[in-house]
């Protein structure tokens, strides 16, 4: 059998045996442990066998190259290579245009981090220890144990212990927090390992769900320069209560008519769990957050139709922004 084909079986199982999870609830509660550590073994034993075949593949397949050569596109190496001849990444102008219409609205902006651990990325957050997202087959780890982020919560309780200065002096806590995400994706046209986020937290006393879709409503009639009617449904995020699936009208820019719905992020009103884990007192200060991919809105601004360009390299797709 081809590595490449073995591989693809073995990703196939471990898609089988993630399924299985949605078994649990309809399992006897005497039986749901050792159901659980049972199905945690297995998916354990195929992802070491997925890790042992990609390097056997990689080791294969790898050839020696010269990194110091030109890879120039039919261009002759410069004895300068002019700046004039750069320009930004879209990502980093889109990135740029986001949170400068949050600032206009008063949020700072802190960025993110590369690498995290466990505790930022999960314990803060209110993720149960048992949650399949901090399994392998979801988040990439180090050798050393450290967790390229998958989402740009992580950093929501420095920026909650950062700022709760803020509400001892009668203020809003108000961030927005732009960062790159990773996650252990099948990468195709609409999925990507790694991607950017924009994450946003509002703290104070008397905030409520209605100044979050205001806020958010705001944000996306800015973007895209156009009134929008806006639509929510329920979601699910640990550390958010009640939880939300923010949906905008379909723009007419990206020729959208009356009733379409795109839906372009997670939200809700913050977790008391995470408010006391960074020293917040729930009963008096209130919050919410979200978080959307900027890839995404990206590709819905200017009709791309494959996430794969952003990290390609590609100069010849570069050069048309």
């Amino acid at each position: 059998m081809e590595q490449s084909e073995k591989i693809g079986k073995l990703k196939q199982k471990l898609k089988e045996l993630n399924a299985e999870y949605a078994k649990i609830k309809e399992i006897k509660a005497e039986r749901r442990a050792e159901f659980g550590r049972q199905l945690n073994e297995a998916k354990q034993k195929v992802l070491a066998e997925i890790k042992k075949a990609e390097q056997d593949l990689i080791n294969k397949e790898s050839k020696p190259i010269d990194i110091t050569a030109w890879s120039g596109v039919n261009e002759p190496l410069p004895e300068f290579y002019p700046a004039t001849l750069g320009s930004k990444h879209p990502l980093m102008a889109e990135l740029d245009r986001v949170t400068g219409i949050y600032q206009m609205m008063g949020f700072d902006v802190v960025e993110s981090r590369q690498l995290d651990d466990e505790f930022h990325m999960f314990d803060s957050l209110n993720f149960v220890k048992e949650h399949p997202a901090r399994d392998g087959y979801d988040t990439f780890r180090t050798e050393e144990g450290l967790i390229p982020p998958a989402h740009t919560s992580t950093m929501q309780h420095r920026v909650l212990k950062s700022y709760k200065h803020k509400l001892e002096e009668g203020e809003a806590i108000a961030v927005v927090v732009p960062g790159r995400v990773y996650r252990n994706e099948d990468v195709d046209a609409t999925h990507e390992h790694t991607f950017y986020q924009c994450e946003g937290v509002y703290v104070s006393k008397d905030c409520t769900m209605g100044d979050m879709l205001g806020i958010l409503r705001e944000f996306f009639e800015k973007y895209y320069e156009q009134k929008l009617n806006i639509r929510t449904q329920p979601g699910y995020f640990p550390f958010t209560e009640p939880s939300l699936e923010f949906m905008i009208e379909k723009p007419k820019s990206l020729g959208g008519k009356k009733g379409d719905f795109l839906e372009m992020l997670g939200c809700g009103m913050i977790h008391p769990n995470v408010l006391k884990m960074a020293g917040i007192d729930p009963l008096k200060y209130h919050g919410f957050a979200w978080g959307g991919g900027i890839d995404r809105l990206v590709m819905l601004r200017y009709g791309l139709g494959d996430v794969r360009h952003f990290e390609s390299g590609n100069l010849n797709f570069l050069r048309e922004f």
